[in-house]
């Protein structure tokens, strides 16, 4: 496929998947808010079913929300719905892993020295890495380990854990990441088309019939919703990290996801808390914490790259930056795949890689870079670049 035209395409589909899930995840954390900020209404609501109601101001105008126990007394001609918000953005990023990662698997998706050398066996293990991750959890969302909240907690732990290991053992690090957090988007989107979407048919199909509502399908879908409430921080962790090499390229990667994912649903847990009425400071002040302790212990231990004996020729780091960097990183790039230089920077001299030293550092020491490590990156060459990139132009 045009390069031109893929870029082009790989915006678009970002732009498109950004705007969903803002849509998505705004309207999941005002729902969870609103549910949790309710509060006891007066007689004559309960009288009429009101089982929680909120007073609100917003845009120069006051809410008043109420939620019924059940039914209200007629049912309205307009229910609205909320799905389309978890179904496009999870259509609009499976669009994008096809376009980006499936579409140049060979530079993208395969970790070079990892056990499938194969682009086309590469993208098998990725659909087959959603399925059956997805499969574990329905699993184990369907058993009778879903009423303790001990085993929620560590059945979805060691999920993470396995999925993020498995993640990075199959593919690139940039890409792993990825799967990670689609992993988890994929669980939330279907929480919702499997789980939440049918619990509320089967209460307004119970309703107009004037028959109980199925108990267990509500149980199971508030479930869902808990679980999918605590799962957005860490698939936004896992987007956003993938711009982060000194994350993704770290020797112990997966166990660093999987750290800093919990950091991030404990604080999502101080403000479920605060919806409620008890306002916690030190739950925040220790995933605060325990971030900082992570990132200092991680900062520690990235680089695997032995610094080289002595001082290397300038025509050697010439010859490194014309083989390894300028294949990409030119005004016309020569590796395919890419139309333009991955993220507008140009390497065609050692004055360039010093001229962005701090970058090209961490990129080389995380060993993102060279993308997949395609032109066969010696760690000799590599340590020799990242002293060129220590020295002040």
């Amino acid at each position: 496929m045009d390069p031109v035209f893929l870029d082009w395409l790989t915006l678009l589909l970002r732009f498109l998947h950004v705007i969903t899930a803002i849509a998505w995840i705004g309207a999941s954390l005002y729902f969870i808010w609103l549910d949790l900020s309710l509060q006891t209404p007066d007689a004559d609501k309960l009288e009429r079913g009101l089982g929680g109601e909120l007073w609100a101001i917003h845009g120069g105008g006051i809410y008043e929300v109420g939620k019924y126990k059940l039914a209200p007394p007629a049912m309205p001609a307009t229910l609205h719905w909320f799905k389309w918000e978890a179904y496009s953005t999870w259509l609009t990023g499976t669009a994008l892993l096809i376009v980006y990662f499936y579409l140049r698997a060979d530079v993208a998706l395969v970790k070079i020295d990892g056990p499938l050398v194969s682009p086309s066996l590469t993208i098998v293990a990725s659909i087959a890495y959603l399925l059956a991750g997805l499969a574990i959890y329905e699993a184990f969302v369907r058993s009778p380990l879903r009423a303790n909240a001990t085993a929620q907690l560590l059945g979805l732990v060691v999920l993470l854990a396995g999925a993020s290991a498995t993640a990075f053992e199959l593919f690139s690090a940039r890409a792993a990441i990825l799967h990670v957090g689609a992993l988890l988007a994929t669980i939330m989107a279907a929480n919702v088309f499997l789980g939440i979407i049918p619990s509320q048919k089967a209460l307004v199909a119970a309703i107009e019939a004037g028959t109980p509502p199925p108990a267990e399908r509500a149980i199971n879908a508030k479930l869902r919703s808990t679980h999918n409430n605590y799962l957005t921080l860490p698939v936004l962790l896992c987007m956003l990290s993938n711009h982060t090499p000194l994350l993704f390229g770290h020797p112990h990667a997966w166990l660093l996801v999987v750290a800093l994912s919990l950091t991030a649903v404990l604080a999502r847990h101080f403000f479920n808390a605060k919806h409620r009425g008890k306002t916690q400071p030190l739950i925040l002040v220790i995933s605060a914490l325990l971030f900082i302790a992570i990132a200092w212990a991680a900062s520690q231990t990235n680089s695997t790259v032995v610094a080289p004996s002595a001082p290397v020729e300038i025509s050697e780091i010439q010859s490194i930056v014309t083989t390894h960097c300028g294949v990409c990183h030119a005004e016309q790039p020569s590796q395919p795949g890419f139309a333009a230089p991955p993220g507008g920077y140009l390497f065609r001299t050692p004055a360039d890689i010093t001229a962005q030293a701090a970058l090209v550092k961490t990129s080389l020491e995380s060993r993102y870079m060279p993308l997949g490590n395609l032109t066969g990156m010696t760690d000799a060459e590599r340590a020799a670049l990242i002293q060129w990139s220590d020295i002040t132009p």
